[in-house]
């Protein structure tokens, strides 16, 4: 594929300029979002972001990049031109998200939460805390993200299974079924994961009658805010179904200042920051991506499947 302008725009804009000096083939263009003007569509024929601009539409593009793992800002609820291939950034995502996700498994093991209101007011009190081993997780999403939190839990001897639109195995997880068997797991679950991208059948996959499912397990969202039911969740949480919810990403960003996840007791938010996107990791991927377009490769790496979304 032959490329030769690119506009890049987003939040990162100013420090991927140097791609103009690594990369001396193309003409590049670097704008803050709100400066980029629909006519820019038609002198780009490629467009790195980490989302379509207001003003996006195809135009002339023949490639768009996402800088970041997920691309349902590009593809849900929009028709994808045909000709135009999507790809997108893979970097050390599973290692910062499983890392999030231990970090909240550790603490609420480790009792910090008790601990820390003993400790202002000034309470002794032991309690005898939970092994990692003891317990069990379920992991929504099996591919590259899912699979490096099931290793890194694996490794302290959790049991970890899968849930995949095909259930098809996966060595990292003690067993992988089918989203359609999700619930012959999920009583026994201490954990629940999300990690799904954003389709039309994940979608508020995550509503009244999975949580249903569930037996007081915790409840992490590190996916996409659209899988989940809020009001559905919460009432989830106040049945005791779900004991609590760790919730990185909203179906609306930033998470509106009315939104009652904001004082519910049993949730935790954090601001979409699980997986950040690093300058490094963003230039890697697309001089990689670049890279096998030059050299004429039929595949081009980190090529993303439009009719799957992923």
């Amino acid at each position: 594929m032959d490329i030769k302008k690119i506009l890049v725009t987003g939040r990162m804009f100013k420090e991927l300029e140097k791609l103009a000096l690594l990369d001396t083939k193309r003409e590049y263009l670097f704008l803050p979002e709100a400066e980029v003007r629909p006519n820019h569509f038609e002198w780009a024929d490629g467009y790195v972001a980490f989302k379509p601009t207001e003003s996006f539409h195809f135009g002339k593009l023949r490639w768009v990049h996402a800088l970041g793992a997920g691309v349902d800002a590009f593809l849900h609820n929009r028709e994808w031109k045909e000709d135009v291939l999507l790809t997108r950034t893979v970097g050390s995502f599973g290692l910062k998200i499983g890392q999030y996700c231990l970090s909240y498994m550790l603490a609420d093991v480790q009792h910090h939460k008790k601990f820390q209101q003993n400790q202002t007011e000034r309470h002794w009190q032991p309690s005898q805390q939970l092994l990692l081993q003891q317990l069990s997780i379920v992991v929504f999403g099996t591919g590259t993200i899912g699979s490096e939190i099931a290793k890194m839990l694996k490794s302290f001897g959790v049991t970890v299974y899968g849930i995949s639109s095909s259930g098809a195995s996966n060595p990292h997880f003690d067993k992988v079924v089918p989203i359609n068997e999700a619930n012959s797991l999920l009583a026994e679950a201490d954990w629940v994961i999300n990690t799904l991208p954003l389709t039309p059948t994940t979608d508020k996959l995550f509503g009244k009658h999975l949580f249903a499912c569930l037996q007081g397990a915790s409840f992490i969202n590190v996916g996409r805010g659209a899988s989940v039911d809020e009001t559905a969740l919460l009432e989830a949480i106040d049945r005791g179904q779900v004991r609590r919810a760790v919730l990185d990403v909203f179906r609306e960003e930033p998470l509106p200042a009315e939104s009652p996840l904001w004082s519910h007791p049993n949730v935790t938010i954090t601001p979409h920051i699980s997986a950040v996107t690093g300058v490094d990791e963003a230039m890697d991927g697309l001089l990689a991506v670049l890279e096998d377009m030059d050299s004429g490769q039929e595949r081009i790496r980190h090529s993303v499947d439009v009719s799957r979304g992923y």
